[in-house]
């Protein structure tokens, strides 16, 4: 027989062939040709050779192919189990595959083989031994199923749960009306079909699902009830439908025959038992917030910082009701600025009592008590396990503000890392808690407070522009008492009755000489300081008049600790003994000569390090608004500085 001959007999035996044969070029990654039964099992309907590279049938098991083939090149034959073939619709299949080299050339003639089909075979080979031996027929064996269904037939049409039968190779042998509506599927594309392969084929995360670990397929090969409340079966849809099955055997003859499978469709139970999930950790987030808020309201309580007025009728204070009743009403970041003690927090709890967001918490942060470490987790919250110490979840102060309002207080002292973080949130309105990649959305009002100068900072490269500008939204200034001198009877009255009820003390008053003491002092230590007087002399006096008249000898009086007094001006050795003859005046003009001196040693320069407020130890704020009181303009003592 001569070459010609055999290749059309070859030809002819591949047609003929149940086996699935394909010729391979794997150097030019083509599938050349097919059989009948190839292009069948891989679904071709195409014209060979295929355009697409013959690698992209090959899933995961590229790696096995490319040792395969070049075992079959070399060997000229080759063999394996263990590769994984994609039909044109992307199915994938286990094979077996025989590889035969074509003569000389670099072609492969492949047998591939269904290996979950021909496992089935074997099983239903061996099946069929036992069933010789055992004297029981293929026949005996559908009249069983047949006899199951007609004397069930009542409970099979009644029942809410979907049932089916399985001979012993896996094919359907009834079906009943609760499985088809479960599932989709008719009873005539179901009967005699594999139910494996139609919808128990693929794990609910997708993952490939062989039959061999199916413990439906277990229980007419171990004779063992499988029970299974975690699984899902596949809608002719293409919907994954959450399922329990139990999977009982039949034995016939004492022979295992086959199984019948009873499922029951547990959606609904699973949106339930999410539903409670979810209400659950809502609870458990609700209560953990509220007791949190509670905590910040008893601190708020202890430290009475919730007044209930600003007080003043001075054209800067008009002004400032002015602004918060503007502002009030909106969503806009606010920034207050003002020396320390000037009550920038109560304007904040003005804002928000007069927003729509009244009825939500005023969180406060106070930028400066916050160790750096623990800034982010302080404003945005961290998991259990984000960091050592991090024992529990924990909500971050943003979380808390949801609906109300943030107020930062001493927002210069962020750190510079955090401030881009910070930035976000402001922008976006989404945060991530530390350790955690869920990202949580919040609906935050932010007021923010400083007693620097925020642009000096930015100038230093210490505070982020972005940032800055926005907070900065709606700027109001916190003037400080020596501007508003003509508010201090009403606020020394005002604090006078708080200090009398506090200290249990009634009927102490002010004489009006005193009360022209207090509006001749400059207030270093703003309202804050004032209080603190009051209640100071509240408690020491024993006549039931308040005395001043210290304030205006020398060094003016510490506010108990929590504001930082000017130093004295410098005294010659013959003016020492008569410092506390000095009037308001010659202080004013000491101070004034002073504060010159030291700007002409800075060269005309604030703030930073070197500046005049340095030399002088005060704020740069505080030395701003001396400036502006004299008419002091730093650009004249930076004209006099040397080129």
């Amino acid at each position: 027989m001569g070459k010609q001959e055999r290749t059309h007999t070859a030809a002819l035996m591949g047609d003929f062939s149940p086996l699935a044969m394909i010729v391979i070029d794997p150097f030019a990654d083509q599938l050349l040709d097919a059989n009948p039964a190839a292009c069948e099992m891989l679904n071709i309907d195409q014209t060979l050779p295929l355009a697409a590279p013959f690698s992209h049938r090959l899933s995961a098991s590229l790696p096995l192919w490319v040792s395969f083939t070049d075992e079959a090149l070399t060997q000229k034959s080759a063999w394996s189990d263990d590769l994984v073939m994609l039909d044109m619709l992307r199915q994938p299949y286990r094979v077996e595959v025989y590889a035969q080299r074509i003569d000389d050339s670099s072609q492969l003639l492949l047998t591939v083989i269904d290996r979950n089909k021909a496992e089935q075979r074997r099983a239903k080979a061996e099946l069929g031994r036992q069933h010789r031996q055992g004297e029981v027929g293929w026949q005996r064996v559908e009249q069983v199923f047949e006899r199951i269904e007609k004397q069930n037939q009542l409970i099979l049409g009644a029942a809410g749960e979907g049932i089916y039968g399985l001979d012993a190779e896996g094919k359907t042998t009834f079906v009943n009306p609760a499985a088809e509506r479960i599932l989709g599927w008719s009873t005539e594309d179901m009967v005699g079909h594999d139910a494996h392969l139609m919808f128990h084929h693929t794990h609910a995360d997708g993952s490939h699902f062989p039959v061999q670990q199916c413990p439906i397929h277990a229980s007419f090969s171990d004779g063992q009830v499988h029970h299974v409340d975690n699984e899902v079966f596949w809608h002719k849809n293409g919907e994954a439908i959450p399922v329990e099955y139990t999977s009982t055997p039949i034995f016939e003859m004492g022979r295992l025959v086959g199984a019948v499978v009873l499922f029951r469709d547990i959606r609904e139970r699973k949106r339930a038992e999410q539903q409670l999930r979810d209400a659950l950790a809502e609870v458990g987030s609700l209560k953990q917030r509220l007791e949190l808020e509670n905590e910040y309201l008893q601190e708020e309580i202890k430290a009475e910082l919730n007044h209930r007025d600003i007080v003043g009728d001075s054209p800067a204070v008009a002004k400032l009701i002015q602004q918060i009743e503007l502002v009030a009403p909106t969503s806009a970041n606010v920034l207050i600025s003002g020396e320390s003690g000037t009550g920038k927090e109560l304007i904040a709890r003005a804002i928000h009592a007069g927003s729509t967001r009244s009825d939500r918490p005023l969180i406060r942060v106070n930028c400066a008590a916050i160790p750096r470490d623990l800034f982010e987790s302080e404003f945005f919250g961290h998991v259990k396990g984000a960091f050592t110490g991090a024992v529990q979840d924990r909500t971050g102060r943003f979380e808390l503000a949801h609906g109300g309002t943030l107020f930062l207080d001493e927002v210069g002292e962020i750190p510079l890392e955090l401030q881009s973080k910070l930035l976000r949130v402001l922008q976006d309105q989404q945060f991530e808690r530390v350790g955690d990649n869920r990202t949580r959305e919040v609906d935050v009002r932010v007021i923010a407070a400083t007693n620097r100068e925020l642009r000096d900072m930015i100038d230093l490269g210490h505070f982020r522009e972005d940032l800055y500008f926005r907070l900065n939204v709606f700027p109001i200034d916190s003037v400080p008492l020596r501007k508003r001198i003509e508010d201090v009877p009403l606020l020394a009255r005002h604090f006078l009755q708080r200090a009398c009820l506090k200290f249990n003390k009634p009927g102490v008053r002010i004489p009006p000489a005193q009360l022209e003491i207090l509006q001749r002092y400059p207030w270093p230590g703003n309202i804050r300081e004032l209080e603190n007087i009051i209640e100071r002399q509240v408690i020491v006096t024993q006549d039931r008049r308040l005395m001043f008249d210290d304030l205006l000898l020398g060094e003016p009086p510490r506010s108990m600790g929590v504001t930082k007094s000017m130093p004295p001006p410098p005294q010659s050795c013959e003016n020492q003994s008569r410092a506390t003859l000095l009037t308001e005046q010659a202080l004013s003009q000491r101070q004034r000569a002073s504060t010159i001196a030291a700007l002409e040693q800075a060269r005309g320069k604030v703030s930073g390090a070197g500046g005049a407020a340095e030399l002088l130890g005060i704020k740069p704020t505080t030395l701003a608004s001396r400036l502006n009181k004299w008419g002091i303009d730093t650009r004249d003592f930076r004209k006099r500085a040397p080129h």
